[in-house]
């Protein structure tokens, strides 16, 4: 069992910046992938972000962005630490929702909610215009 502490969400006005932080409690061979979704009420998870290094590497590192967040949002790690960041530059409202961060990954596409095993509790993202 991996458990996922997202933080970091609030509200901000469009054009501003948050950072979200994900700590996962252990490391294990299956969440050398971690990866972002967001979620608003009647929707399904989106894919945001994703991350994916080497276990016989861990330097070697992936990234891949949903097209709608490319160039302005960057995920990255701090390995020493477990976490996984997702920082969001140029909010705009349309990034509103409540974020989760994953791992556990168990093939297929990393956009792809059912993909993952373990789930965080979420942080909500607030951007008004």
């Amino acid at each position: 069992q991996v458990q996922l502490v997202e933080s970091g969400g609030d509200s901000v006005q469009a054009g501003g910046s948050l950072r979200l932080s994900c700590a996962a409690s252990r490391r294990t061979n299956s969440n050398n992938v971690m990866a972002w979704f967001r979620q608003v009420p009647g929707t399904e998870r989106e894919g945001v972000a994703s991350i994916y290094w080497r276990i016989s590497d861990p330097k070697d590192v992936t990234t891949n962005y949903a097209t709608s967040v490319e160039g302005r949002f960057t995920i990255f790690r701090d390995r020493a630490k477990g976490t996984v960041y997702l920082q969001m530059n140029s909010l705009q409202p349309e990034d509103t929702g409540m974020y989760y961060c994953a791992t556990g990954f168990r093939g297929g596409s990393m956009f792809v909610a059912d993909a993952y095993e373990y789930w965080g509790q979420g942080t909500q993202v607030t951007v008004s215009s």
